[in-house]
């Protein structure tokens, strides 16, 4: 059996180096071709249709109904592949297209992200990821309903696993089709869709088989794609091929040309405007009745008098559409100017509401009462943020999935290990991008002539203009800093463009964030697809179902829930920052209590554990939905918002951790029950 192994592994080697060399190869002819005069829309397509063939063909060739090969790719994964494969499945379109755009906006506490989730994984390696593979079966739930016994636990935890999943999901997704339209120009919608047919063929076909060797394929794409333009921007800017080494030396840089853009005039003519801007909103939102009628009526009013002036018919036609963009009702237009409110309210801060890349928290700790209250208050969400994603990373089903694959307890050890060395290659070099890219445009874009942008700024408006959209507020004719609103979706996707690189590199770039979200979105369905038909069909409604039909309820799942994700996605819930985080709050809330007690606690009984979970998710889907913007509008929600020690939503996970603790070790002291064959298992998984 290890003789088998081993060969299987150098055939995998051989392999995948000349699928290396074989993308590599590519790349360097697009870019010939480029240099030829190939022009960029042909690029991106080729890009685009290129990749997407090849992991489709990786899923053809890997398609399967045998049920040990369909969810847990036959448990022959190497330690080596399997890590490079969870490092895919990790690097979400969030890992890289946000990671850096989120560092480039919030500076120092942008790295809440890089530490919670690499420590994650230590938490992975330590308490779940060995354990799990020692218990042997398919799916988290399959671990719950055996540890704590009867389908009540595997009921919750595939409600548990579905909530998580899906929401992380219409993340990927929604990276995809930003990635699609840009690359070929399609609208938003249309490029979710395209996307998605990439997404299916691999998952669809051959399930963990299909998604693992997709997978290392995409890990290899991304890869090369993150860090190959990161160290050519280092060699423009520095001259050292080493961006890691620059990082400090390029955020002195930026640390001194924004002090230069805090007393600039024109910033503060700029900022000046916006102010002025807010305190016109603030007095429509006082009587917001009154003024949706004087509106309207002025609106109105000037068509009238256009039509009696007998006017061109193009400016009278402008005017009408002035009219019909109004509010239609006095709700719609308190969310109207609410919104712009609070966008001019940014935009009226010194650095376009962004604090100084170097400054650690904002506030300051020796101030006034209300600078030191905002200094706690940040540190205090910095420190709850890294808490979620630490516990989320640890409990997030689609990655504790893949140590099922492996061959033993010690190559899920070594697995973890593999899969920090990959994700490390690209968290170390992302605050690098980030301060590179704000480099660039504090010192090349800020001062140009309106009339001279350069064309990926209109390229990237016209994808959507919530991801850059640029305003001549004060009508000097010259790029302000706070006149321009980058969303960080689009940092790493549109810095080769921002650095004037090739577009080849932009394309690149681009097939890397398509192959992160791709590889997560894989991932992510197979788990929800399985949840469904192994741990409810199988496990809960049929266990004499044949294996083939267990296999094709699953893919007919999977399907579905694609095309729902996919719907969802298109309606641009939210940026994918929340999404993601939201997701990790609800993994750390329901499943991490569960597992660690599961584990390491033998009186931990199966009511604590369904309590418990419950609990978690209750108390943090309450405080998100109170509290977050996007969720307060979908359910109608009116009340004040009610911030926890001023604990920010996206960090709602802090209070239902320890709810979900405190729940299950309560319920088991006070209710417990005494179970040989249990004690015996958990002896037997805490002996990896």
């Amino acid at each position: 059996m290890q003789h088998d192994q081993q060969a299987f592994g150098r055939q995998l080697n051989r392999v995948y180096l000349l699928y290396t060399l074989g993308f590599l190869g590519f790349v360097l002819g697009l870019a010939l071709a480029e240099w030829l005069g190939l022009s960029r829309e042909v690029i991106g397509f080729v890009f685009l249709l290129a990749t997407i063939a090849l992991y489709a063909t990786v899923g053809i060739m890997s398609r399967t109904t045998d049920a040990v090969e369909y969810y847990v790719a036959g448990r022959r994964v190497p330690a080596m592949y399997n890590g490079m494969a969870t490092g895919a499945d990790w690097m979400s379109a969030a890992s890289f297209i946000g990671l850096a755009g989120t560092i480039y906006l919030q500076g120092y506490n942008g790295l809440a992200f890089v530490m919670g989730w690499t420590g994650g994984f230590c938490l992975m390696a330590l308490l779940l990821a060995p354990y799990l593979r020692k218990f042997g079966q398919f799916t988290v739930p399959d671990f719950l309903a055996v540890r704590y016994g009867g389908n009540a636990p595997r009921l919750i935890g595939v409600l548990a696993a579905l909530l998580v999943s899906f929401t992380y999901v219409v993340a990927q997704i929604y990276g995809v089709g930003l990635i699609a339209s840009r690359l070929t120009g399609v609208a938003f919608e249309l490029g979710v869709f395209l996307g998605l047919g990439g997404i299916l063929v691999c998952s669809f076909l051959g399930g963990m088989r299909a998604v693992t060797w997709t997978q290392v394929a995409q890990a290899i794409v991304l890869i090369c794609a993150y860090l190959v333009p990161v160290v050519w921007l280092s060699v423009k800017q520095t001259g050292v091929p080493i961006p890691q080494a620059v990082y400090s030396q390029q955020l002195v840089k930026v640390s001194e040309k924004e002090q230069a853009l805090l007393n600039d005039p024109a910033e503060v003519a700029v900022r000046q405007v916006y102010q002025t801007q807010v305190i016109a909103l603030n007095l429509k939102l006082q009587s917001v009745e009154r003024s949706w009628r004087e509106e309207r009526a002025e609106a109105q009013a000037r068509i009238e008098r256009l039509q009696q002036e007998q006017a061109p018919p193009a400016v009278v036609a402008d005017a009408e559409m002035d009219h019909a963009a109004l509010p239609r009702s006095p709700e719609a237009a308190r969310e109207l100017w609410t919104r712009q409110r609070d966008e001019a309210l940014a935009k009226s801060q010194p650095l376009g509401g962004m604090p100084p890349s170097a400054q650690a928290y904002a506030g300051d700790p020796h101030g006034t009462a209300e600078e030191r209250q905002t200094y706690d208050e940040s540190r205090r969400n910095f420190l709850a943020l890294l808490f979620c994603l630490m516990l989320g990373t640890a409990g997030l089903p689609h990655i504790l999935m893949r140590y099922y694959t492996v061959p033993s307890v010690s190559a899920a050890r070594r697995s973890v290990t593999w899969t920090l060395f990959f994700v490390l290659a690209l968290y170390l070099t992302a605050p690098a991008l980030a301060v590179m890219v704000k480099y660039e445009v504090f010192h090349h874009l800020v001062g140009t002539p309106i009339d001279q942008l350069p064309a990926w700024v209109a390229a990237w408006s016209g994808v959507d203009p919530s991801l850059l959209q640029v305003t001549d507020v004060n009508r000097d004719g010259v790029l302000q800093l706070n006149e321009i609103s980058i969303g960080g979706d689009i940092v790493v996707l549109a810095m080769p463009e921002i650095a004037g690189m090739p577009y080849v590199i932009s394309g690149l770039v681009a097939a890397g964030g398509l192959a992160a979200a791709l590889s997560t979105a894989d991932g992510l369905l197979l788990t929800i697809a399985n949840a469904l038909s192994h741990d409810v069909y199988y496990k809960m409604i049929d266990r004499d179902a044949a294996t083939a039909r267990r296999v094709t309820i699953s893919k007919v799942l999977l399907l579905v829930v694609a095309l729902l994700a996919a719907y969802v996605a298109a309606q641009k819930p939210a940026d994918i920052l929340f999404l993601v985080s939201a997701a990790f709050s609800f993994a750390a809330a329901a499943f991490f209590p569960a597992l660690v007690l599961g584990i390491f606690w033998k009186r931990a009984t199966g009511t604590a554990a369904v309590l418990g979970m419950l609990s978690g998710l209750a108390v943090t889907t309450y405080y998100m939905v109170v509290n977050q913007p996007w969720l307060r509008s979908v359910f109608g929600v009116e009340r004040a918002v009610d911030l926890w020690w001023g604990i920010q939503p996206i960090s709602a996970g802090l209070f239902g951790v320890p709810v979900g603790f405190a729940v299950i070790v309560l319920v088991s002291v006070l209710r417990p029950v005494h179970d040989p064959h249990t004690n015996q298992q958990v002896d037997d998984w805490r002996r990896p």
